[in-house]
């Protein structure tokens, strides 16, 4: 199938709206379930379907995009599908060179060292034309699902993106990047600002060809300690979801979002008052005092250690029961605390799925 022929409208009828009931807090039938990477390693037919191709190569191809993103929703019943795609298509976009490097990650060979290097990215990113492949993608997958279940789309956050284009690929300490932060502070602000604006036309073009929510990643929230996240993490991602929620709104839409700060424990109260309809976190947090802290104001999403999907599906179970007691039924997203790893039996993956769905059929009924 090409894509050139799918149109962002005439999407198939929406047959399970769950996760956008349980992201605005209303009352669903089950908790609805999810997994961070559920397109990835650990599938058999994803690593066959990715063999010998690029990484960014595959990203770029709406039809393998659509097929990976399909792959996991033919052998699970997730309540959600999120878009393939990877963060660091935005650095690209600002003409940033990235590859994806066997057994090293990503890596971008000529990493920003000073402040000049900013005169190097393009000013004006033309989104639709740098990432209108990704919009291809969502609106032929929006098609192919047929309405079985959402579809997500997403952007990493300005901070994460900063760190990855400063220190050139992971990191442990991000000691280059927090550099910047405490040496360069008006330029780590200037490229803050080019980047959530980017991520803002980004994410409502993922809006406007086909994406039923948003999660915006803050995958190195936990490397920034509360002062520094309040200056140079949350004030971006709050000025994303508003400016994004109020383009929408002018437009009659209503998208839920949700933002994941991976680490961030000492930001949950902050989080939960930046516009975002629903807080997604890690496994560090403690759900029924994420539940205390965020006072009901926003949903919740998480947050099994995903590490827990190596131990047997009884005591997966158990696992799965504890937490949604601890969160509760309404307002709750079920997820990993972080990605599938690539070494996970999907066994397990469908019976972490298959907890969720039976516990908390069984939890509302007793309500």
């Amino acid at each position: 199938f090409k894509c050139n022929h799918y149109h962002p409208k005439d999407f198939p009828q929406l047959r399970n709206d769950t996760f956008l009931r349980a992201a605005r807090g209303e009352e669903t039938e089950h908790v609805p379930v999810w997994c961070m990477r559920q397109a990835g390693r650990y599938l058999t037919e994803f690593r066959e379907f990715r063999a010998g191709k690029d990484f960014f190569e595959t990203c770029q191809s709406p039809e393998a995009c659509c097929e990976l993103t399909l792959q996991p929703l033919r052998r699970f019943g997730f309540d959600a599908a999120i878009i393939f795609s990877d963060i660091l298509v935005i650095p690209q976009a600002l003409g940033m060179d990235v590859q994806m490097v066997a057994g090293k990650g990503p890596t971008f060979p000529e990493p920003l060292k000073e402040p000049e290097d900013l005169q190097r990215l393009t000013a004006k990113v033309d989104v639709g034309k740098e990432l209108g492949y990704v919009f291809k993608a969502i609106t032929l997958t929006r098609h192919k699902i047929e309405g079985k279940v959402p579809l997500i789309g997403f952007s990493g956050a300005p901070w994460t993106l900063m760190s990855y284009m400063i220190e050139g690929g992971g990191s442990n300490t991000h000691s280059k990047a927090k550099r910047w932060l405490y040496r360069h502070p008006e330029a780590s602000h200037m490229l803050l600002t080019m980047l959530t604006d980017v991520i803002v036309e980004y994410l409502l073009g993922q809006v406007a060809a086909g994406a039923q929510a948003l999660q915006v990643f803050e995958s190195h929230a936990g490397i920034l300690g509360p002062v520094h996240f309040n200056e140079y993490s949350l004030p971006y991602l709050r000025d994303i979801a508003r400016r994004v929620k109020d383009e929408l709104k002018e437009a009659g839409q209503d998208v839920p979002m949700i933002v994941f700060a991976k680490d961030a424990h000492y930001a949950v109260e902050d989080l939960s008052q930046s516009h975002y309809d629903v807080v997604g976190l890690d496994w560090t947090i403690d759900p029924q005092s994420a539940r205390e802290r965020t006072g009901g104001k926003v949903s919740l999403q998480g947050n099994m250690d995903p590490c827990a999907l190596y131990a047997p599906k009884e005591r997966i179970s158990d696992i799965v029961k504890k937490m949604l007691e601890g969160f509760g039924t309404r307002g709750y997203i079920a997820n990993l605390g972080h990605g599938v790893y690539p070494d996970m039996d999907p066994e397990n993956v469908g019976a972490f799925v298959e907890a969720v769905h039976q516990h908390s059929k069984q939890m509302i009924k007793k309500i």
